[in-house]
Protein backbone atom coordinates (compact mmCIF):
# COMPACT_ATOMS: atom_id res chain seq x y z
CA UNK A 1 0.00 0.00 0.00
CA UNK A 2 1.16 3.33 -0.63
CA UNK A 3 0.09 6.83 -0.17
CA UNK A 4 0.52 10.60 -1.17
CA UNK A 5 1.39 12.80 1.67
CA UNK A 6 1.99 16.63 2.00
CA UNK A 7 4.20 18.16 4.58
CA UNK A 8 6.53 21.20 4.51
CA UNK A 9 4.81 22.64 1.61
CA UNK A 10 5.79 19.41 -0.85
CA UNK A 11 4.32 15.92 -1.47
CA UNK A 12 5.87 12.70 -1.32
CA UNK A 13 4.59 9.34 -2.24
CA UNK A 14 5.41 6.76 0.39
CA UNK A 15 5.04 2.99 1.29
CA UNK A 16 5.74 1.37 4.33
CA UNK A 17 9.67 1.08 5.02
CA UNK A 18 10.40 4.04 2.85
CA UNK A 19 13.04 6.37 4.42
CA UNK A 20 12.41 10.41 3.41
CA UNK A 21 13.88 13.74 3.86
CA UNK A 22 11.59 16.02 4.52
CA UNK A 23 11.41 19.88 6.01
CA UNK A 24 12.10 19.54 9.77
CA UNK A 25 9.51 18.11 11.93
CA UNK A 26 9.56 18.10 15.99
CA UNK A 27 10.27 14.88 17.78
CA UNK A 28 13.84 13.39 19.31
CA UNK A 29 15.48 10.65 17.16
CA UNK A 30 13.30 7.31 18.12
CA UNK A 31 9.58 9.33 19.03
CA UNK A 32 6.74 8.02 16.63
CA UNK A 33 5.35 11.28 14.40
CA UNK A 34 1.64 11.27 12.55
CA UNK A 35 1.44 12.68 9.19
CA UNK A 36 -2.32 13.39 8.66
CA UNK A 37 -2.24 15.47 5.37
CA UNK A 38 -2.85 12.12 3.15
CA UNK A 39 -3.66 13.36 -0.40
CA UNK A 40 -4.04 10.07 -1.81
CA UNK A 41 -4.18 5.86 -0.72
CA UNK A 42 -3.55 3.19 -3.72
CA UNK A 43 -2.16 -0.60 -3.94
CA UNK A 44 -2.56 -3.68 -2.28
CA UNK A 45 -5.20 -4.34 -5.70
CA UNK A 46 -7.63 -2.33 -4.20
CA UNK A 47 -9.40 1.35 -6.18
CA UNK A 48 -6.99 4.26 -5.31
CA UNK A 49 -8.75 6.71 -3.25
CA UNK A 50 -8.23 10.59 -3.68
CA UNK A 51 -8.93 13.24 -1.35
CA UNK A 52 -10.25 16.72 -1.45
CA UNK A 53 -8.10 17.88 -0.50
CA UNK A 54 -7.36 15.52 2.05
CA UNK A 55 -8.58 11.88 2.86
CA UNK A 56 -10.38 12.02 6.28
CA UNK A 57 -9.10 10.06 9.02
CA UNK A 58 -6.41 8.50 7.01
CA UNK A 59 -2.88 8.58 8.23
CA UNK A 60 0.99 7.91 7.64
CA UNK A 61 2.81 6.83 10.82
CA UNK A 62 6.68 7.41 10.52
CA UNK A 63 9.32 6.96 13.02
CA UNK A 64 11.83 9.86 13.26
CA UNK A 65 15.56 8.24 12.30
CA UNK A 66 17.30 11.97 12.42
CA UNK A 67 17.27 15.09 13.15
CA UNK A 68 20.22 17.05 10.80
CA UNK A 69 20.89 19.79 8.20
CA UNK A 70 21.10 19.99 4.29
CA UNK A 71 24.40 20.94 2.58
CA UNK A 72 25.12 24.60 3.01
CA UNK A 73 23.81 26.72 -0.23
CA UNK A 74 25.79 30.07 -1.36
CA UNK A 75 23.36 33.21 -2.69
CA UNK A 76 24.90 35.47 -4.10
CA UNK A 77 23.97 38.85 -5.14
CA UNK A 78 25.50 41.35 -7.15
CA UNK A 79 25.02 44.79 -9.05
CA UNK A 80 27.22 45.14 -11.97
CA UNK A 81 29.37 47.69 -12.18
CA UNK A 82 27.74 49.09 -8.63
CA UNK A 83 30.63 47.68 -6.79
CA UNK A 84 27.55 45.79 -5.25
CA UNK A 85 28.42 42.15 -4.36
CA UNK A 86 26.45 40.14 -1.12
CA UNK A 87 27.44 36.43 0.01
CA UNK A 88 25.45 34.35 2.15
CA UNK A 89 24.94 31.10 3.12
CA UNK A 90 22.61 28.80 4.38
CA UNK A 91 21.43 25.39 5.51
CA UNK A 92 18.25 24.06 5.78
CA UNK A 93 17.17 21.88 8.95
CA UNK A 94 15.45 18.46 7.70
CA UNK A 95 14.32 15.31 9.40
CA UNK A 96 14.84 11.89 8.16
CA UNK A 97 11.93 9.58 8.46
CA UNK A 98 11.40 5.95 8.29
CA UNK A 99 7.62 4.86 6.94
CA UNK A 100 5.97 2.69 9.58
CA UNK A 101 2.62 2.59 8.73
CA UNK A 102 0.16 3.96 5.91
CA UNK A 103 -3.34 3.66 7.87
CA UNK A 104 -6.69 4.57 5.26
CA UNK A 105 -8.63 4.14 8.59
CA UNK A 106 -6.05 6.19 10.95
CA UNK A 107 -5.53 3.39 13.42
CA UNK A 108 -2.10 3.03 14.87
CA UNK A 109 0.22 0.39 14.19
CA UNK A 110 0.62 -2.53 16.43
CA UNK A 111 4.32 -2.19 15.95
CA UNK A 112 4.90 0.83 17.57
CA UNK A 113 2.23 0.18 20.14
CA UNK A 114 4.03 -3.06 20.76
CA UNK A 115 7.39 -1.14 21.10
CA UNK A 116 7.40 -0.72 24.88
CA UNK A 117 10.34 1.42 26.80
CA UNK A 118 13.61 -0.50 27.79
CA UNK A 119 13.60 -1.08 31.08
CA UNK A 120 16.25 0.42 33.33
CA UNK A 121 18.91 -1.65 34.75
CA UNK A 122 18.60 -2.20 38.18
CA UNK A 123 20.85 -0.03 40.27
CA UNK A 124 23.39 -0.94 42.36
CA UNK A 125 22.79 -0.20 46.07
CA UNK A 126 25.01 2.39 47.77
CA UNK A 127 27.38 -0.31 49.46
CA UNK A 128 28.31 -1.77 46.43
CA UNK A 129 29.19 1.58 44.90
CA UNK A 130 31.40 2.18 47.91
CA UNK A 131 33.71 -0.66 47.47
CA UNK A 132 34.24 -0.13 43.61
CA UNK A 133 35.23 3.46 43.89
CA UNK A 134 37.90 1.86 46.34
CA UNK A 135 38.81 -1.22 44.36
CA UNK A 136 39.60 1.40 41.39
CA UNK A 137 43.41 3.59 41.75
CA UNK A 138 43.51 7.01 40.31
CA UNK A 139 43.82 8.18 37.10
CA UNK A 140 46.87 9.22 36.02
CA UNK A 141 46.77 12.75 33.84
CA UNK A 142 48.52 12.63 30.74
CA UNK A 143 50.47 15.40 29.32
CA UNK A 144 48.19 17.85 27.66
CA UNK A 145 51.47 19.22 25.14
CA UNK A 146 51.30 16.05 23.26
CA UNK A 147 47.26 16.97 22.28
CA UNK A 148 48.15 20.13 21.23
CA UNK A 149 51.20 18.85 19.29
CA UNK A 150 48.76 16.24 17.15
CA UNK A 151 46.20 18.98 17.18
CA UNK A 152 48.22 21.89 15.22
CA UNK A 153 49.74 18.86 12.65
CA UNK A 154 46.41 18.15 11.18
CA UNK A 155 45.85 21.08 8.93
CA UNK A 156 42.42 21.20 6.80
CA UNK A 157 42.89 21.98 3.09
CA UNK A 158 41.85 25.36 2.12
CA UNK A 159 38.78 25.81 -0.48
CA UNK A 160 39.21 25.15 -3.93
CA UNK A 161 37.61 28.17 -5.67
CA UNK A 162 36.94 27.89 -9.58
CA UNK A 163 39.35 29.49 -11.88
CA UNK A 164 38.01 32.08 -14.30
CA UNK A 165 37.77 31.23 -17.79
CA UNK A 166 40.76 32.75 -19.66
CA UNK A 167 40.01 34.81 -22.68
CA UNK A 168 42.40 34.20 -25.63
CA UNK A 169 43.41 38.07 -26.98
CA UNK A 170 44.06 37.76 -30.64
CA UNK A 171 46.02 40.41 -32.86
CA UNK A 172 43.99 42.52 -35.12
CA UNK A 173 45.25 41.73 -38.45
CA UNK A 174 47.24 44.73 -40.05
CA UNK A 175 46.31 46.31 -43.15
CA UNK A 176 49.74 46.96 -45.16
Amino acid sequence: MFAVIRTGGKQYRVAKDDKIVVEKLAGEPGAMVELSDVLMIGGDGKKVTVGAPVIDKAAVFAEVVEQSRADKILVFKKHRRKNYRRTRGHRQEQTVLRIVDVSPTGAKPKAAAAKAKPKPEDKPKAADKKTETKAKAPATKKPAAKKEAKADTKKKPAAKKPAAKAKAKTKPKSKE
